[in-house]
């Protein structure tokens, strides 16, 4: 149980508490199953309290407010913080501090609906924590331990994740855009809900990915709409063939066609190569201008002979000549013989006729 003492000097208010604190720094608070939520579930302000190595073991922290507080190494074992306010305040658009949760024990704490925008929980034990619809957004989970957590509806965007373990942890429902997960052990997380057959992957940023393809009845035909209007557009567009590129996307929208632009006037990396081989998986025909070709025979190698059942025309300036090797890839039945345009106006006039209907009788044939 709570020493009464320790709870008489955190009712006189978080500057009370903190100076004494910072008098007494060999004392450990002892606040063991202490109702800190106030009257009526009110909101309790502990806005910046140094709880710091404190015992909380069971304590009732629902709805509180602890936005950067100090938990550093606090023991919250089975603690309750359903609701708890544990984000990193801005005042004036001016980042202050966060809530620091680093090495706290947190095993077995109720979690669920906890903001924790920004708060810190590096090397923080979380193994069979209850984050049921927990913001985790930007937060610092770096080394964390949240082996066999009850992850469902966590909100991971942007947080740190670097050397966590999630290891074996019920991953339903997480978001996880933007999450840095280098190091971390992902091993047999589970993707399907409590009571459903158990189905695990190695990787969170997949995970609601594949529980889509496996659950969800209309991703097939979404699949299957964007790879039937999708027209990948390779190109050199520099400043002065812009004509030339706005004429390509406004005539395929016209078509109910879904173009999709890349522009290759920068240097090319190994990435940008292997993001053009993932979209053109998912096309149904490429243009190609091969007019001023830098690198476009890059990318036609990487597409060509790996994608034989997807048409490229190639489209080609009048007053230019193909580039040297453009030869060696009319060999393959899915590149179409080259149109020859004289302007933008005679591109858009002919673009039906001359692209996309040769395109789209390959496709049958």
């Amino acid at each position: 149980m709570a020493k009464s003492i320790h709870l008489v000097k955190l009712s006189e208010g978080v500057k009370a508490w903190n100076r004494w604190r910072s008098e007494h720094p060999r004392i450990i608070p002892d606040l063991e199953g202490a109702k800190l939520t106030g009257g009526n579930l009110a909101k309790l302000n502990l806005r910046k309290v140094n709880l710091t190595r404190a015992d909380l073991d069971e304590a009732d922290l629902r709805h509180a407010n602890l936005s950067d507080a100090d938990l550093y190494q606090a023991n919250l074992w089975r603690a309750n913080l359903e609701h708890a306010n544990l984000q990193r305040s801005h005042l004036s658009g001016t980042q202050l501090s966060q809530a620091n949760l680093s090495q706290a024990d947190l095993r077995g704490a109720e979690l669920s609906h906890a903001y924790c925008r920004g708060a810190n929980f590096r090397r923080a034990n979380m193994s069979t924590a209850d984050l049921n619809g927990v913001a985790f957004f930007e937060a610092n989970l770096r080394q964390a331990n949240l082996k066999s957590a009850d992850l469902f509806g966590a909100d991971f965007t942007r947080a740190d994740m670097r050397g966590s373990n999630i290891e074996g942890s019920l991953v339903y429902g997480v978001s996880a855009w933007d999450v840095k997960l280098e190091g971390a052990v992902q091993r047999n997380l589970i993707i399907t809900p409590s009571g459903k057959p158990s189905i695990e992957v190695d990787n969170l940023e997949v995970a609601q990915f594949i529980y889509l393809l496996l659950n969800n009845e209309k991703i097939r035909e979404v699949i299957d709409t964007i790879t039937s209007k999708v027209v990948l557009i390779l190109g050199r567009f520099t400043p002065e063939r812009k004509e030339i590129l706005d004429a390509l996307r406004v005539e395929l929208r016209r078509r109910n066609y879904l173009p999709v632009l890349f522009d290759f006037s920068k240097p090319k990396s190994r990435d940008s190569t292997e993001t053009i081989s993932t979209l053109a998986h998912l096309t149904r025909f490429i243009i190609a201008d091969i007019t001023d070709a830098k690198s476009i025979p890059q990318e036609l190698q990487a597409i060509v002979p790996n994608l034989p059942s997807v048409p490229v025309q190639p489209i080609l300036l009048a007053s230019e000549k193909e580039y040297g090797m453009f030869d060696h890839f009319e060999q393959y039945p899915s590149v179409l013989k080259p149109y020859r345009y004289r302007n933008a106006g005679t591109l858009r006039l002919n673009l039906s006729k001359k692209v996309i209907s040769p395109a789209e009788r390959a496709l049958k044939s």
